[in-house]
């Protein structure tokens, strides 16, 4: 029991559905024995994931161990010997330096968060994982090993290969676990079960996008009515019985994640809800749904002693990503320009020869913090596109356009002079699309969160154009495709982007 005793939840349909699902309270000894299968079956499911942590650990220090073995195979067995410093060097030489090598590679491997059994299905971070600790642990250990100057000295040849070596072979050991994981029963085993207390738009859209996840590190087994709410009819997710009954619901059903998705709930029944996941040694975890948007950038901070949580940085706005946006933006543009001078060359005239005049369009947007600038592309439309109708957004099939334009437009190619923007800093390579002041003038009161797509730098693409979401679309769903690049930003993230720029042209009109 939590908290005193409250009347049912649900009304007659509900108890109908309940039942059909056959939770009822009387229990035969086959029942008993069931659930005592499942709880047992429970048990293992949740020690499984650590003894595979375990496994990988152990398998990553074989994998290092024999790349870096091959290393020195190759550097000093190998015709690659007679290269560089010539020197005999045989392997009780460097058995100290192989033997630091494994243990400091493992340890970068767990700095960057490798062994987190939540990783074991996600195969793209656990590529991003040894890459990023492949990169610590080349410049950590030939830093180390030089500046104490053993002996013999290191080979910075050998150590070279061997962050190649040990690299490709995680990477390859990585991807055939994986598989194996993917291809067995053990996948459904590691996801973790999660059970909703309380539902409404939120939970539908998490277990919306815990169901689209190709992963699938997460199954939500179904939820109960919260103290203070009665569902009304079906709510979308199977209902698996009452609020007092939640102890017993998280045992028959092997619970890992309870999640609070109802903010009704006062301080005290927090709290219980709270200590019942302890003592069933679950998850509990609260939907942020005060905070409908930015919520990656949500911390738990200590303010005089006092915890208190709020939306505090988030990627871009941290100093060193700045400048590493700031890095690829100037050297993409410099590259974008000397590749697009000839497309611009070349359209400009098409442009000129099929309407005369200037071959260039300004444009005024607006930019990070509100701040307006001109943006520059080539031509697309008529010299009087929107004397008739005022400032307006491209449709489809748009009687305004050039012939030549609808080309340009369909391949991005009138964006290129854009490059200039980004050079000059008004821009950004990848970021939310700039919008004409006169047309958003008022979208600030009428679509929540509008601004935060401020915060940085517009793009000449971004993740919202990829995802089709440009032109005359959902405004609001390309705020929202806005609002999550904002959260997840990351260099790799905009490389892809641009990748993606080139392939996904659907409503470029």
């Amino acid at each position: 029991m939590i908290g005193p005793k409250k009347e049912s939840c649900f009304n007659a349909g509900a108890l109908d559905y309940i039942s059909a699902f056959g939770f009822n309270k009387s229990g035969s000894a086959d029942t008993l024995f069931a659930e005592k299968d499942k709880g047992y079956a429970g048990q293992c499911d949740r020690i499984l994931p650590e003894r595979l942590v375990v496994v990988s650990l152990i398998c990553d220090g074989l994998v290092v161990l024999y790349a870096m073995l091959t290393s020195f195979w190759i550097r000093f067995s190998s015709p690659l010997s007679h290269y560089g410093v010539q020197a005999k060097i045989t392997f009780p030489d460097y058995k100290g330096y192989i033997a630091f090598g494994v243990f400091s590679f493992i340890l970068a491997l767990s700095y960057v968060h490798l062994y987190d059994r939540h990783k074991l299905l996600h195969l793209r971070k656990v590529g991003l994982c040894i890459i990023k600790a492949a990169l610590i642990w080349y410049v950590g250990f030939l830093s180390i090993l030089l500046m104490f100057k053993f002996e013999p000295p290191i080979s910075r040849v050998f150590v070279s290969i061997s962050v190649v070596t040990s690299m490709v072979g995680l990477l390859a050991w990585r991807w055939s676990f994986h598989r194996f994981l993917q291809n067995s029963s053990i996948a459904s085993r590691l996801s973790q079960r999660i059970l909703f207390v309380g539902w409404n738009e939120e939970s539908s859209r998490i277990t919306q996008s815990f169901e689209s996840d190709f992963v699938q590190l997460y199954k939500v087994v179904g939820c109960v009515a919260s103290l203070r709410s009665r569902m009304q009819g079906k709510p979308g997710m199977r209902v698996l019985g009452k609020y007092e009954e939640l102890c017993d619901l998280i045992r028959k059903h092997s619970v890992d994640i309870v999640i609070l998705s109802d903010v009704n709930f006062v301080k005290k029944e927090i709290i219980a809800l709270a200590n019942l996941c302890e003592r069933e040694m679950v998850q509990f975890k609260v939907i942020p749904s005060f905070f409908q948007i930015l919520v990656s950038g949500l911390h738990l901070e200590t303010v005089c002693g006092i915890p208190i949580l709020g939306v505090s940085q988030l990627p871009l706005d941290r100093i060193i990503n700045i400048f590493f946006k700031r890095t690829l933006d100037i050297v993409g543009a410099i590259f974008g320009l000397l590749l697009s001078a000839p497309l611009i060359a070349i359209f400009g005239t098409l442009v000129y020869l099929e309407s005369p005049g200037s071959i260039f369009y300004r444009q005024r947007r607006l930019g990070r913090d509100g701040v307006q600038f001109d943006i520059l592309k080539i031509r697309s439309m008529r010299l009087d596109a929107e004397s008739g109708t005022g400032p307006c957004w491209t449709q489809k099939d748009d009687p305004r356009r050039l012939k030549i334009g609808t080309f340009m437009r369909a391949w991005n190619i009138d964006e290129v002079p854009q490059f200039w923007n980004v050079l000059k800093g008004d821009m950004s390579l990848v970021g939310p699309r700039p919008e004409r002041p006169e047309l958003i003038e008022n979208f600030k009161h009428e679509i929540p969160h509008y601004n935060a797509r401020h915060n940085v730098k517009p793009g000449i693409t971004g993740w919202a154009q990829v995802k089709g979401l440009r032109g005359d679309t959902d405004l609001e769903e390309r705020i929202g495709a806005d609002l999550f690049y904002l959260e997840n930003w990351s260099l790799l993230l905009d490389l892809q982007i641009m990748a993606m720029t080139f392939l996904r042209r659907e409503n470029a009109y």
